[in-house]
């Protein structure tokens, strides 16, 4: 006999998000254990031959594209498990609303996350559409997060396994996108994801987890990048005033960078700071990376999903994997944020997402527009650093 639960989600329509991947294919499985009446679709979101993605592709010859060996991925976990995949192309939808912003913020010399606003505008807006015209009461994604209902609103949490949680992804949905928003795997760790994979023998149980650009995939970023934005090459100086070398353009380099910036001498060296107007990149040694700390940053664009009273002591992430950083959160008139942390982080980069956890509920997030060290923008103090004539 079915339990009441079962019975009761019988009557309701989930359309999952399917990316050939076990995470999602694995969702599917505990979907239609639970009852529920499961519509798998994949999401066909780039186009390389239609984006003129030549530079930096390495599929760019092969016979079939990394994209349709996921949807055939897909394809066969949905016939093990007897339900019919459907396919849907947003590629202009990703490239009106994710790539063209991807390109202005680099543009801008900033780096940006397009995972954040590929969840944001794809996953949980274009998909949620498109789902709803299907009938959906919900979707569903393979996404490590979890929800619960708090003081009677549904708010994100962290997943159980805190070394693949992707909530830091998902810091700009609304209410309304997370009221509709299942995530059949938050509850359970990555082994055991794959634990269950292979004990139902699902065609992709030992698939690798898939790298690289929200739904583009694996890239050599800086042939990637030439396929869209003109760069200038220009010097590499030490804070001394000194030329170190030549860089590629601006565009190329991010805050804490160590590899790939070809300096002779005893290394190594990271980059600290960019100059837009004379086309400058900043680097240090191993023995001045006090430079590359901050203590605190301004956050923009702030997306509140649930009430808090502040200023207050919480958890922030200000990149990806990154652990919890201790911070007190500050509310300015203007209703940005200030994230203070006097005993200083590390590479926190212009363009990047701030994230902002009680415990594990995710109540807010934003853009990291500027760092701080000691009160002093910290891009503007080494750039006077190298141009002390300027101050």
């Amino acid at each position: 006999m079915k339990g009441a639960g079962m019975q009761n989600n019988q009557q309701k329509t989930v359309v999952l998000g399917m990316s050939g991947g076990v995470d999602s294919a694995v969702s599917l499985k505990l979907l239609l254990d639970q009852g529920y009446k499961c519509i798998p679709v994949y999401m066909k979101n780039w186009d390389s031959t239609t984006n003129f993605d030549v530079l930096g592709n390495p599929n760019l010859n092969d016979d079939v594209c990394p994209q349709e060996k996921d949807a055939k991925d897909a394809e066969a976990v949905c016939r093990q498990l007897g339900v019919e995949l459907v396919r849907v192309d947003f590629s202009k939808e990703y490239w009106d609303h994710v790539f063209q912003y991807f390109l202005a913020e680099f543009k801008a010399y900033r780096t940006p996350n397009p995972d954040v606003l590929c969840n944001n505008e794809i996953k949980f807006k274009a998909f949620l559409e498109y789902a709803e015209k299907l009938g959906a009461d919900f979707i569903a994604m393979g996404h490590y997060a979890r929800t619960a209902v708090i003081d009677g609103k549904k708010m994100l949490l962290k997943g159980i396994d805190k070394n693949k949680d992707q909530t830091y992804f998902l810091s700009q949905l609304t209410d309304e996108q997370l009221k509709k928003a299942i995530f059949p795997v938050g509850n359970l760790t990555k082994q055991e994801v794959r634990s269950i994979a292979k004990a139902t023998g699902l065609a992709n149980r030992a698939k690798k987890d898939s790298t690289g650009i929200c739904f583009i995939g694996e890239r050599n970023f800086q042939g990637f990048l030439a396929n869209y934005l003109k760069t200038a090459a220009g010097p590499i100086k030490f804070l001394d005033g000194r030329t170190a070398g030549t860089h590629s353009g601006l565009i190329n380099y991010t805050i804490g960078q160590r590899k790939g910036l070809d300096i002779g001498g005893i290394g190594p060296f990271f980059v600290v700071g960019k100059d837009v107007y004379r086309n400058e990149l900043y680097v240090v040694d191993a023995n001045h990376q006090d430079l590359l700390y901050a203590t605190s940053c301004l956050v923009t664009g702030v997306n509140w999903l649930a009430d808090r009273t502040l200023p207050m002591q919480c958890h922030a992430k200000f990149r990806y994997r990154q652990a919890d950083n201790d911070v007190e959160l500050v509310l300015n008139e203007d209703g940005t944020l200030t994230a203070l942390f006097p005993e200083g982080i590390r590479s926190i980069t212009p363009g990047q997402e701030a994230v902002f956890y009680d415990g594990d509920v995710m109540f807010a997030g934003g853009k990291i527009e500027k760092v701080y060290k000691d009160g002093l923008d910290l891009m503007e103090h080494v750039k006077s650093l190298v141009h002390p004539e300027t101050n």
